[in-house]
């Protein structure tokens, strides 16, 4: 609890954190608005594709024209990812860029912060074990849902409580997931022309609505927290916060879980598409297992909302600042040696899933796209089937045809094995069957 202590002592000392970000985007943008504000931390650096773009980002939230100035922006994020600062701050979206640029700064003695979650959830234990071995920092954004939720189980579980879910909040109905960019913005209460007007990206925005997104940070929750995917993908129950306890249960006691110590999705939407009350779209939850009937009898006299044998109670955050918060991650990384969760050991998996029939010599395109949708799916199953992670559907023909909703495999498609993304899957699934 001493971090902005500990960030105004290294301001005293006239050295501040220095911070590279590669991708000034929206998560970008939001840790960029911040920077100003905080003693002891810097960015000097700062890669996009576009660094016109860039700039104009850091005049929009707020930097004076001498912080401009005085910064770097350059097009090449592997240049940047090797630059003399302390922390790299990987927030491209793009899962085999944002690999690169994390082994470049790894490679270079960086601490490396992972707004990339898609380059997580495809690689994630493997660029962590390669921090941990060279005495750096892999982590988590804090922010963005997985590190809040990570946050969440760690407490819990500092404090002697199992585990029986986690995971977050969103708006979904099973529809979704065959929803294109071209029929996005409806969803969003939104014209075409409306999102052109504020630049929002169609694919993107339905990379949230189709399931993928849900798909990708429940797997790096598990990776991180030591959770289980449901075998079955999430489920999304609906679910109000004062039901968390209730509904994220195991099934055996009138529950939605096949067992304690799950990921799971609750949907801020009924089925038949009435809002849930008082949902938790914007975010995060743990539900928490009573040790024994002394501590259930804590949670009632404490306050808790709990389910109705007294022994499973919740807690959550209903928001998450994503970008705003990013600097909790950073000084974490610099200061303490700490990450804000980081992925441990390959649990959960994002796989890639036919969003209509596909037929041999099509080319996918990938997360939020007219193709494929993600889903969850336990990495023990796709290591066994070598099913096709989302991160590497990007782009890549089909060789056969498949029906839709059937779930890819790595064979169905031509993949190009010099790409970082598909060696570091092939190492991890070669270390997976091997233990096995």
């Amino acid at each position: 609890m001493n971090l902005a202590a500990l960030a105004r002592a290294r301001a005293e000392t006239g050295r501040p954190v220095s911070v590279a970000l590669i991708g000034a985007g929206k998560f970008g943008s939001m840790f960029l608005a911040q920077v100003p504000h905080i003693a002891g931390l810097t960015v000097t650096h700062i890669a996009d594709l576009s660094p016109d773009r860039a700039r104009a980002a850091c005049r929009a939230v707020g930097w004076s024209a001498e912080r401009i100035a005085a910064t770097t922006f350059l097009e090449d994020g592997l240049a940047v990812a090797r630059t003399p600062v302390e922390v790299v701050i990987e927030a491209t979206g793009a899962p085999e860029a944002g690999l690169n640029h994390a082994r470049a700064a790894l490679d270079a003695g960086k601490h490396v912060v992972m707004v990339n979650v898609e380059a997580d959830v495809l690689a994630g234990p493997v660029l962590a074990a390669q921090a941990r071995a060279s005495g750096l920092v892999y982590s988590m954004a804090y922010g963005d849902q997985p590190a809040l939720v990570a946050e969440m189980v760690d407490w819990a579980q500092a404090t002697g409580f199992q585990i029986a879910a986690a995971g977050k909040g969103t708006k979904y109905l099973p529809l979704y997931h065959d929803v294109t960019p071209e029929g996005v913005w409806p969803h969003y209460g939104l014209t075409p022309e409306q999102a052109a007007e504020a630049g929002m990206n169609p694919q993107m925005f339905n990379s949230f609505l189709d399931g993928t997104k849900s798909a990708i940070e429940m797997s790096a929750i598990a990776n991180a927290c030591g959770l289980d995917v449901p075998e079955q993908g999430l489920a999304f129950p609906p679910c109000g916060v004062d039901d968390l306890a209730q509904v994220l249960r195991p099934r055996a006691i009138g529950g939605h879980l096949d067992r304690d110590g799950m990921v799971e999705v609750v949907s801020s939407l009924e089925r038949d598409g009435r809002p849930v009350f008082r949902d938790l779209r914007w975010g995060v939850y743990v539900v928490l297992k009573a040790q024994n009937d002394y501590a259930a009898g804590c949670f009632r006299q404490y306050g808790l909302p709990t389910d109705s044998t007294g022994q499973y109670a919740s807690m959550y955050k209903p928001f998450h600042l994503i970008g705003m918060e990013l600097s909790v991650s950073v000084l974490s990384a610099a200061l303490r040696g700490e990450a804000t969760g980081q992925s441990r050991a390959w649990r959960g998996d994002a796989v890639a899933v036919a969003k209509r029939d596909l037929k041999a010599g099509e080319m996918l395109d990938g997360e939020g796209g007219y193709t494929v949708w993600g889903r969850a799916c336990p990495a023990g199953v796709s290591a066994a089937r070598a099913l096709l992670p989302i991160g590497l559907a990007h782009r890549v023909r089909m060789r056969c045809d498949r029906r839709k909703g059937e779930i890819l495999g790595m064979s169905d498609v031509e993949l190009d094995e010099s790409l970082t993304g598909v060696r570091l899957r092939r190492e991890m699934l070669a270390a997976s069957l091997g233990a096995g």
